[in-house]
C-alpha cells in the first residue's frame, strides 16, 4: 500500500488495486458536515475534478474505478451518497445499482448516475434500476453540488 502522509488532510492512500482514498479534514459547519461520498468513474479526470470540487464544499470523497468490485467498496466505507458511472470495467454502473437496490444493506443509499450519453433511454433505464437521480457528462459545477446537496439532505 503506497501511503502520502497517511491520516493527514489532503492524504492520498492508493492500496494495490491502483484506487485512490482521498482523506479530508474539514470544519463541521460546511455543506458537507463530515459525510462521506463515494465517487464510482474509470475516468480520472472526470473522478478528480468532481473529488475536487465536492471537497471544496467541505465532502469527503473516497473514489473507486472499477466495477467487478464496486459493490465491495460501497459496503465498506458506508457512504452518504453513491455517485456512479454507467460504463465502467468489469461491471456496468446499472448493474452495480441493480444489485445495490435489491440488498437490504445498500437500499436506502441514494445513487446519482452519471454518464457521457444523456440519451433518453439511459436516463429510463437508470430511473428503472432505482437511481436516485441521473445527470449526463459534461455538467456544471453547480448543477453537480446542487444534486448532492438535494440528494443527500433529502
Amino acid at each position: 500500500m503506497d501511503h502520502e502522509s497517511a491520516g493527514a488532510p489532503g492524504a492520498v492512500t492508493r492500496p494495490a488495486n491502483g484506487n485512490a482514498t482521498h482523506s479530508h479534514a474539514r470544519p463541521t459547519h460546511q455543506p458537507g458536515g463530515g459525510r462521506t461520498i463515494l465517487v464510482i468513474e474509470d475516468e480520472p479526470n472526470i473522478s478528480e475534478a468532481i473529488r475536487f470540487i465536492l471537497h471544496r464544499d467541505g465532502w469527503t470523497v473516497l473514489t473507486h474505478a472499477d466495477g467487478r468490485d464496486a459493490l465491495e467498496r460501497v459496503e465498506s466505507c458506508h457512504p452518504a451518497l453513491v455517485i456512479l458511472d454507467v460504463m465502467l470495467p468489469g461491471r456496468s454502473g446499472f448493474d452495480i445499482l441493480q444489485v445495490m437496490r435489491d440488498h437490504s444493506g445498500l437500499r436506502a443509499v441514494p445513487v446519482l448516475m452519471l454518464t457521457a450519453k444523456g440519451q433518453a433511454a439511459d436516463r429510463d433505464m437508470a430511473m428503472r434500476a432505482g437511481a436516485s437521480r441521473f445527470m449526463a457528462k459534461p455538467f456544471s459545477n453547480a448543477e453537480l453540488l446542487a444534486a448532492v446537496r438535494q440528494l443527500v439532505d433529502a
